[in-house]
């Protein structure tokens, strides 16, 4: 008896003899392959997207056995999926089909008549969905406006929104590391978050990935603080999300073998990372900031026992928030952020990743109380803070978990090199 085919053979069997074929039956053979993609999870889809594959395609062009057309087909449903399912670590960089994108993005760009628009919109999506990193300063003027022009699209059918998710989810993709000029993007998606939050017109995806796009530009522009926090509400927003997304996830059942992860748990990762860019960045403190505090708090209280990529979410973002000095530290008293991290340190090991999250934690928090406020309603406000945190660390230990840790870690090593190595850092005195 013959074993049956894996996925991975099904979809190498269909495009070893691509070449073979005439363009309609190569469109067909690749609407196949797509459906495949679909099935894939991160292992087998890592396994056939390597740079050997694009250099073949390349060679495939070169030698006009895959028409462009094609490519693209196959290439912006693999960058789609890409994203979907959130196989960052998949990229394209360096090969020939990476430098021959760029090149016809530049080119179509260029022709000074008949431009292909559709073809550049094409060519700027597979580009960014397989790369995933910094855009050139050639490309980022074309591919910016070229992407934003489709997102603006407010027809309400069916094929415009895949249309606008597409081209936002595009534009999401772009590093932090780019640098783009406020008039390529501002006033365009701007409009775009402040249109949805009237009319609901964006698919959930859509909505996250503008939201994305602008938080990757606050990244490097301070002067977007205002605009996101206060006018477009972006506090507000995200928490609205993350509870919505919540409610449709069975936090207690378990994933079993190759089940992919329900698309709720996907989206919840990926607003925990633009979460991750606002927290970063924003110096501004309102009620909106404080609720989503709250909301990470009972984000990570739902997914500690079978979602340990969230939970590593909710500590990371917490972490960072206790960095910023616009974040009231009273906020995490009330929430219950201290007792949270409280609980963590108990259950974790030395090597464990989130018992670093609970000591930078704790050690920006020491750091923080130990600021000196001039003012005499400040001072006694602050000796209450630090009364409240001091009885919680008395009450389950605090003092004896540091010293243990403080006993045994290298500071010098691994992750942990980044924290103090002074005890003393680590305590709230009263």
């Amino acid at each position: 008896m013959s074993k049956e085919m894996s996925i991975t053979e099904k979809f190498t069997a269909l495009f070893d003899g691509i070449e073979e074929c005439y363009e309609e039956e190569q469109m067909q053979k690749i609407e196949e392959m797509n459906e495949m993609v679909n099935e894939m999870n991160k292992e087998e889809f890592g396994s056939i997207f390597k740079r050997e594959l694009y250099e073949k395609i390349d060679d495939m062009i070169e030698e006009k056995k895959l028409s462009v057309e094609n490519v693209i087909l196959l290439l912006k449903h693999v960058g789609y999926c890409k994203m979907l399912k959130y196989f960052y670590e998949f990229v394209n960089d360096y090969s020939s089909l990476n430098d021959r994108f760029q090149e016809m993005i530049i080119e179509e760009e260029e022709k000074k008549e008949e431009k292909n628009e559709r073809l550049l919109v094409d060519l700027c999506e597979c580009f960014t969905l397989l790369n995933f990193h910094i855009l050139s300063d050639e490309l980022t003027p074309i591919c910016v406006p070229c992407l934003l022009k489709v997102a603006l699209k407010k027809e309400e059918n069916e094929e415009t929104q895949k249309e606008v998710e597409m081209a936002l989810l595009c534009l999401s993709c772009i590093d932090d590391g780019t640098k783009i000029e406020q008039k390529l993007y501002l006033n365009e998606i701007t409009e775009i978050i402040k249109y949805h939050q009237e009319h609901q017109n964006l698919t959930r995806l859509a909505y996250r990935s503008a939201w994305m796009f602008l938080t990757i530009g606050f990244f490097s522009d301070e002067s977007l603080e205002e605009l996101i926090t206060n006018e477009l509400h972006f506090a507000r927003e995200a928490r609205r999300e993350i509870e919505e997304l919540k409610r449709n996830v069975d936090w207690k059942r378990k994933k079993v073998g190759k089940e992919t992860e329900v698309k709720e748990v996907l989206f919840i990762k990926r607003w925990i990372s633009v979460i991750w860019e606002f927290l970063y960045s924003n110096t501004l403190w309102n009620e909106e900031c404080e609720g989503l505090i709250d909301c990470i708090v009972k984000l990570f209280l739902a997914s500690r026992d079978n979602h340990k990529d969230i939970l590593n979410g909710c500590l990371g973002l917490l972490r960072n928030a206790s960095e910023k000095r616009n974040m009231e530290i009273d906020a995490f008293v009330k929430k219950g952020v201290i007792d949270l991290f409280l609980e963590q340190m108990k259950q974790s090991t030395l090597d464990d990743e989130i018992m670093w999250k609970c000591l930078y934690f704790f050690f920006n928090i020491s750091w923080r109380l130990k600021e000196k406020k001039d003012d005499e309603k400040e001072k006694e406000e602050r000796k209450e803070l630090k009364r409240k945190i001091f009885e919680r660390f008395e009450e389950e230990g605090y003092d004896d978990f540091i010293t243990c840790f403080h006993g045994v870690i290298s500071f010098r090593k691994n992750i942990y090199r980044e924290l103090s190595g002074n005890i003393s850092d680590y305590f709230v005195n009263v």
